[in-house]
């Protein structure tokens, strides 16, 4: 996949990298993304002087979009500091062992540094064998952790 290229999502590329959220909810077994989920994250993307998102996505020799990273500052309270927290990363099936991953990884980290960050961090499904092996192979280091969610309702609603 020598001819493979990392770069920073553009506009034009938002339904591709919907299309490939809805196929990483399909294989983490999750419901599918929200329908307006392209305009969604143009808004996070594209709609602020300083983006709340970063949005990383692979391509093939072909120049098609084969996979995506997103990325945003969070905080660690236990740490007093920010870190970059890696919300998704997927490549599509036939392109994964080939090194992209590592490269998309790479840009991730790169984009950490420009934000003045010194380290990533994200979750992956404990199933997901493959990624966890990948990870260990970066040096990555796992913690133990349940991820929770709580809808919370909007004022007005019961």
């Amino acid at each position: 996949m020598s001819a493979a290229n990392v770069r920073r999502a553009r506009p034009e590329d938002l339904p591709r990298v919907a299309a490939l959220a809805a196929e990483h909810a399909a294989y983490e077994k999750a419901p599918p993304p929200a329908p307006d989920l392209a305009e969604r994250l143009g808004a996070l993307l594209f709609g602020r002087a300083e983006p709340r998102l970063h949005c990383l996505v692979a391509e093939d020799a072909d120049g098609e979009v084969v996979g995506y990273a997103t990325c945003s500052p969070e905080v660690s309270t236990w740490d007093g500091c920010e870190y970059l927290h890696m919300d998704c990363l997927f490549l599509r099936d036939g392109t994964r062992g080939a090194g992209l991953g590592a490269r998309i990884m790479d840009a991730v980290a790169d984009t950490a540094r420009g934000l003045g960050l010194t380290e990533v961090q994200w979750q992956t499904p404990v199933w997901n064998e493959d990624a966890i092996r990948f990870y260990d192979r970066l040096g990555a280091r796992a913690k133990e952790k349940l991820r929770y969610t709580l809808p919370v309702a909007a004022d007005g609603d019961a």
